[in-house]
């Protein structure tokens, strides 16, 4: 009811003050919405901002579709304030399943992330992207949007061919019961540290390179067996942190039906394209000084070429395009958008993330120092299930087990996704698994003592009049859920989320303080249920978009 209020003022702001941007926010502590637009109309109409706020406050108030709402000036700001009407659609609403959800849209849209180097098991720093990416996916559904979310597999790259050179002249076949990931990580290791003793091996790593490329039979099957391996590690780490891809897309697939060729060829009929040792795109005109190289003077593509390749493709198959990509690749990314402007193809909206790391610091895969998200997972479930134990320490083991598994993935998910993409974070096990720090688990334990109050109170009459304000502030907090998914798909925040979700489990949890709901009585007791009721739902659907469990014990 919210996004339809909001949508509702802002068409008769529009047709009554003439303006294209009425000026329409949120209204903080004393109102639901407010609008700027006196400020707007100041300057043309030589008046304060607060006289003219007072006229437009009066004509509204006498427009018929505004009668729930109480409309006042308040200095140069107009205020909304929902009535009755509001609260009680609103309550109704949010006890029907799949709250939230939006309607249907057409619009195809393709969403990237994750694609991490096949080089070594995801660490924390990786599924960042994993987490934000997977969030901006479920949100985007849970919008209405036609969506196909991909990876893009590097099997081409100089790190692969490092790999593959380990294959073959390492002997380090796999442990029993490793991981591919993890395989794969020893031998990139150990051959990055046979290249430090013996130079002389990048010629054979530049070779194998150029082989790949050429489609060399045998070169490809290397690269593509140890990429797999890797994938398929990948694959379990990332079902275990509820994050799903539908497509993964090679890279070499681009050199093989010669796209990245066409791609070039068109590029070259452009007067910023150079061709000396190397062939390179000159960007200056778009800001950029460095040269932007698509070939390198061996003759093989780089990365850059095959990326432009791939994105044309996603232009030509989608209408939006959406990549989640580190903070360390802003360069190349704004590189990719003015190439893909110079040679009028579609171009995508980026998603740039600061990187998350632990206490311990800063890792790297080459020198064999980082901490697996596997790692991580497992020492967070250590944890959790150690907190739950002595919370609930009459539970079967393996129901605690279970439910430690949920508050792992809700730590670590939430405690990522929370803080907005452009700023760095540390991630904390121990502050993530707090259940009273405004966490996962908090959030969790809001919709489980939500479950426990229905079951408690068994079969009641929904009634859906609401009267104090404890219970009016919860109920319009509810209110706000389709707003918020809406926001996060507009402006690809899904920190967002995240906050409204601990904003609904604290006001939930002050309700529950302040107000008796199977104490009360009669009406007032089967209203105030059916609000639990309302915040349970809403609870469940906010963790499911967030990719969290909405467990219903704790």
């Amino acid at each position: 009811m919210f996004l339809e209020n909001k949508a509702l003022i802002e068409d008769v702001l529009k047709k009554t003050t003439g303006l294209a941007d009425p000026g329409l926010v949120e209204g903080g502590e004393h109102a639901d919405l407010a609008s700027t637009a006196a400020f707007s109309l100041a300057k043309t109409r030589k008046m304060a901002p607060a006289a003219i706020a007072a006229e437009i406050a009066g004509v509204l108030a006498g427009v018929p579709e505004l009668k729930d709402m109480k409309i006042e000036a308040k200095g140069p700001y107009i205020n909304f304030i929902f009535g009755p009407e509001y609260i009680s659609t609103s309550l109704a609403a949010a006890v029907r399943d799949g709250y939230g959800s939006l309607p249907a849209k057409h619009q195809r849209t393709v969403l990237e992330h994750t694609s991490a180097n096949p080089n070594g098991p995801l660490h924390v720093g990786h599924i960042r992207n994993s987490i934000i990416g997977d969030t901006l996916a479920r949100c985007f559904r849970k919008a209405g949007y036609r969506l196909e979310v991909q990876y893009y597999v590097n099997d081409m790259g100089r790190q692969i061919a490092i790999v593959g050179w380990g294959y073959t002249h390492l002997d380090m076949p796999a442990g029993v019961g490793e991981k591919g990931d993890h395989h794969v990580a020893r031998v990139y290791i150990a051959a990055n540290r046979e290249i430090e003793k013996n130079p002389g091996i990048v010629e054979e790593v530049d070779r194998l390179m150029q082989l790949v490329e050429k489609g060399d039979a045998t070169t490809v099957k290397l690269f593509r067996g140890a990429v797999s391996e890797c994938l398929e590690g990948f694959k379990v780490t990332m079902s275990r942190l509820n994050v799903r891809h539908d497509r993964f897309v090679w890279e070499s697939d681009f050199i093989r039906n010669g796209d990245t060729e066409k791609v070039l060829a068109k590029i070259s009929h452009l007067k910023e394209a150079h061709s000396d040792d190397k062939f390179w795109v000159d960007l200056t005109g778009a800001g950029f000084e460095k040269e932007y190289v698509l070939r390198r003077s061996d003759g093989t593509s780089v990365y850059a070429a095959r990326d432009l390749a791939y994105h044309i493709w996603k232009g030509r198959n989608f209408d939006h395009i959406i990549d989640v990509l580190g903070a360390d690749h802003k360069l190349i990314g704004a590189q990719l958008i003015a190439t893909l402007k110079l040679i009028g193809e579609k171009y995508p909206e980026i998603v740039h993330f600061e990187f998350v790391s632990l206490p311990e610091g800063s890792m790297s895969t080459r020198a064999g120092k980082f901490v697996s998200a596997d790692e991580l997972m497992d020492e967070v479930i250590k944890q959790a299930f150690s907190e739950v134990t002595v919370r609930r320490p009459e539970l079967d083991e393996d129901l605690r087990k279970g439910i430690a598994r949920s508050v792992a993935l809700a730590a670590i998910r939430y405690d990522i996704v929370k803080i907005s993409p452009e700023k760095s974070t540390v991630f904390d096990w121990k502050e993530a698994l707090d259940f009273e720090r405004q966490s996962g688990p908090y959030i969790q334990y809001a919709h489980a003592r939500a479950c426990s109050i229905l079951d408690k109170a068994g079969e009641f009459e929904e009634v859906f009049e609401l009267e104090n304000e404890n219970e009016i502030t919860l109920v319009k907090q509810i209110a706000k859920f389709p707003y918020i998914v809406d926001a996060v798909v507009k402006e690809l925040r899904p920190h967002l989320l995240a906050t409204y979700a601990r904003e609904l489990a604290d006001l939930f949890n002050a309700f529950y303080h302040f107000e008796p709901v199977l104490k009360a009585e009669g009406r007032t007791r089967q209203a105030r249920l059916t609000l639990v009721k309302a915040t349970q739902n809403t609870l469940k659907e906010v963790l499911e978009t967030l990719g969290i469990d909405a467990v219903r014990t704790m």
